[in-house]
């Protein structure tokens, strides 16, 4: 099994429209990919900043990079997330899960 693990940003002023989003876009969007096994969204706020980290859970990376096309270390994007992200991850990382 592979781990995917992204991370990114908002202002606080956004983070209940990303977390909205995230749940109406991009969940449902994992969810409909053979191969995606689960997910965790995690978030977390400070003073400034609301920190969103992904894990998702895959059969092996074949099936990661028929999500993300051959640029499966890149993170996948959409327009809207411009609006919302701060620093926009470029990159994810791939972990092998050996153990549960």
């Amino acid at each position: 099994m592979t781990a995917r693990v992204w991370e990114g940003k908002t202002k606080i002023e956004h983070s209940d429209t990303y977390t909205k989003i995230i749940q109406e876009r991009d969940i449902p969007d994992y969810r409909k990919t053979e191969g995606f096994i689960k997910l965790t969204f995690l978030k977390r706020t400070d003073n400034q900043f609301t920190y969103f980290k992904l894990l998702t859970f895959w059969n092996d990376l074949s099936v990661v990079k028929n999500f993300t096309g051959p640029n499966f270390e890149q993170a996948v994007s959409y327009r809207e997330d411009e609006k919302y992200l701060i620093d926009f991850p470029g990159n994810v990382i791939h972990y092998e899960v050996f153990a549960e």
